[in-house]
């Protein structure tokens, strides 16, 4: 058990070194094509730490994921949705909760 844990922790190393690197793909297309994005990750990183007895607030599981403060991390590499991504959004809500 223990090996699958190193091997699925690294594995998540991976995964946020990864979307490190591409923060021109915004949450929002993760959101449409994938059906989640790194704020998923980080509720679920919260939801795992609480679920291990280790409080956690929304903020500091945000940080984590994003390698820096959510609000200084918006205001570099998220800029406002645009009404092409808001109707693909719509659109996949559609198609990922049916």
């Amino acid at each position: 058990m223990k090996r699958s844990i190193e091997l699925e922790a690294a594995a998540f190393r991976r995964l946020l070194a990864h979307l490190d690197a591409r923060k021109d793909v915004q949450n929002i297309d993760l959101m449409i094509a994938a059906g989640f994005c790194r704020n998923c990750l980080s509720d679920w990183y919260r939801d795992a730490s609480e679920a291990a007895g280790i409080p956690l607030a929304k903020e500091q599981a945000r940080e984590l994921i994003y390698g820096e403060p959510f609000a200084e991390w918006k205001a570099k590499y998220q800029p406002e949705a645009t009404p092409e991504q808001l109707a693909a959004f719509a659109a996949a809500q559609k198609r990922h909760d049916g």
